[in-house]
């Protein structure tokens, strides 16, 4: 069986060796054999899970989430595969959305016309929780660490880290809003997958723990204007979103 050592699975993959090696030290890419010449080597096989991990990085998940999908019982490659596309094809359909966006700004640009607020709401989809309540949020939770670590995280957010953001939010609601639709159950591997994707879209501003996400989705069924969001895209989603993440932590 040929393998492959870290430095060709590096040039092959464009992935650095030194996160190759991060990866093995985690257990989440593990060269399974050794080369002829006694260094440990990856086989296709570990190149194909590499490649799956790569693939649901780019969606924004977790390495300890991935590793969890990946190594759960009942799950082939196959499977990874079809979930992976379609993760693929819902995030290029928002980001599609975006670039439309960005074409009606720079239009309007180029012809001398200033968008109103209204208008720019309308084309980009924006949502109330952008900035209406940051406010209310900043009384609630402005003398704590999280709120502290957000503050700090947000300001080095650049453009395009908010056109990013905006479409993989985007992709993440509509992806619950079909789990909801096609009957997912909580517990299920579909579920725990959007709940790492859930937990991943928040931890992006701050270091974000089970107790800490338990305590946001109560606030999703308690909180009518989180309920009235969720459940204007799918009736019953912020049930459905509180749901699948508390069976998630309680497992």
């Amino acid at each position: 069986m040929d393998a492959k050592t870290v430095g060709a699975v590096a040039a092959l993959t464009a992935v650095s060796v030194r996160t190759l090696h991060h990866y093995d030290h985690i257990g989440l890419v593990v060269p399974s054999v050794r080369t002829t010449a006694g260094y440990r080597g990856y086989t296709d096989a570990d190149i194909e899970r590499l490649h799956l991990v790569l693939v649901y990085r780019s969606v924004g998940l977790a390495l300890e989430d991935i590793r969890t999908l990946l190594d759960g019982e009942g799950t082939d490659v196959l499977q990874h595969l079809q979930r992976q596309h379609r993760l693929l094809l819902e995030r290029a359909d928002h980001l599609q959305h975006t670039i439309k966006a960005v074409e009606e700004l720079m239009s309007a640009h180029r012809s001398g016309i200033q968008l109103t607020a209204e208008e720019q709401i309308e084309i980009f989809r924006t949502t109330e929780f952008g900035g209406q309540y940051a406010d209310e949020a900043e009384q609630r939770w402005g003398d704590t660490d999280a709120w502290r670590q957000s503050r700090e995280r947000v300001s080095r957010l650049r453009k395009q880290d908010w056109i990013d953001i905006k479409a993989e939010g985007d992709a993440l609601l509509q992806a619950l809003a079909e789990a909801k639709r096609d009957g997912v159950q909580p517990g299920s591997p579909v579920a725990d997958e959007l709940v790492a994707r859930h937990r991943a879209a928040v931890g992006r501003f701050y270091d974000f723990g089970s107790e800490m996400h338990r305590n946001l989705v109560e606030m999703y069924v308690a909180d009518e204007r989180f309920t009235r969001y969720y459940d204007d895209v799918e009736p019953g989603l912020a049930q459905f979103v509180h749901d699948i993440v508390i069976a998630s932590i309680n497992e």
